[in-house]
């Protein structure tokens, strides 16, 4: 099989290997896409200064081709989108059919790939935040790959508005094209008009402004790995609140509402 090396400081290049093997509780899958985002990005940055090889994971979607023994409710043949934490460069690799879900035979492939990680976190930070249909919601990173899904299903789930909120100017027309009906940039003194929930994937010093974006009562979800203090005084003042999020950890304790988000997504999909 081919798979992308990854080599500290040299071109990435495609090697020859013999495909893995399904272990103990894992899939093969045979890999129909795989997403690039910033992540990688940083991973590839971070061991090119350090000089170590990496073998990255992420976004998949594919074909189940093997089962390792202890698997149930998988089949081969089934496809499939998830996460996986390694070598996900390649025509094949081994999967946790925990972290996978089923995907519709007649959903294209790149939809699939923005929605089983991408549209999973946008749409369970949105039921983390209690949105109601009406409310007003702001979204930072609003031209990210989760952030301009969260713009879409906030507007098809009845936001009243919806906020977009992106570090250049340049980026304002594609998340107007999402559905955006204000777009705000990280530089402006003000956000305008506050809002009922705001979803946070940038962190840092964008937290504290996020609680200030925030109508009495609004609610502030945190879900990027940037960090990030939080003034109580401020969260006092209009009964405001933060909740933090990792869809690792939802998939952890409540995969019952992951299995539900999954559900939800491709009937938005399919929907149109």
């Amino acid at each position: 099989m081919r798979r992308i090396c990854f080599a500290a400081g040299r071109p990435a290049e495609v090697v020859e290997e013999p495909p893995p093997l399904p272990g103990p509780g894992q899939l093969l899958l045979r890999v129909e896409a795989v997403g690039v985002g910033v992540a990688l990005v940083r991973l590839l940055a971070a061991a090119g200064v350090r000089g170590e090889p990496v073998r990255p994971g992420g976004e998949v979607v594919g074909t189940v081709v093997g089962l390792g023994v202890d698997v149930s409710g998988f089949e081969v043949g089934d496809r499939v989108g998830g996460v996986v934490f390694a070598d996900a460069f390649a025509d094949q690799v081994v999967a946790d059919p925990r972290l996978l879900s089923r995907v519709p035979t007649e959903v294209d492939a790149a939809s699939a790939l923005a929605l089983v990680r991408g549209g999973l976190i946008a749409l369970s930070t949105l039921r983390a935040g209690h949105f109601a249909p009406g409310e007003s919601v702001l979204v930072t990173a609003a031209a990210s790959g989760t952030g301009h899904l969260a713009v879409q299903l906030a507007q098809a789930l009845g936001a009243g508005r919806v906020v977009a909120a992106v570090g250049a100017a340049d980026k304002s027309d594609f998340v107007r094209r999402c559905g955006a009906d204000e777009v705000v940039t990280y530089a402006e003194p003000s956000w305008g008009e506050p809002v009922d929930v705001l979803l946070d994937g940038v962190g840092g010093e964008l937290v504290r402004r996020g609680v200030a974006a925030l109508a009495s009562f609004g609610r502030l979800v945190a879900f990027s790995a940037g960090g990030g203090g939080v003034d109580v005084d401020a969260l006092l003042d209009g009964a405001r609140s933060v909740v933090g999020f990792t869809i690792g950890q939802l998939h952890r304790a409540r995969p019952e509402v992951v299995e539900r988000h999954r559900a939800e997504l491709w009937d938005l999909l399919a929907a149109g």
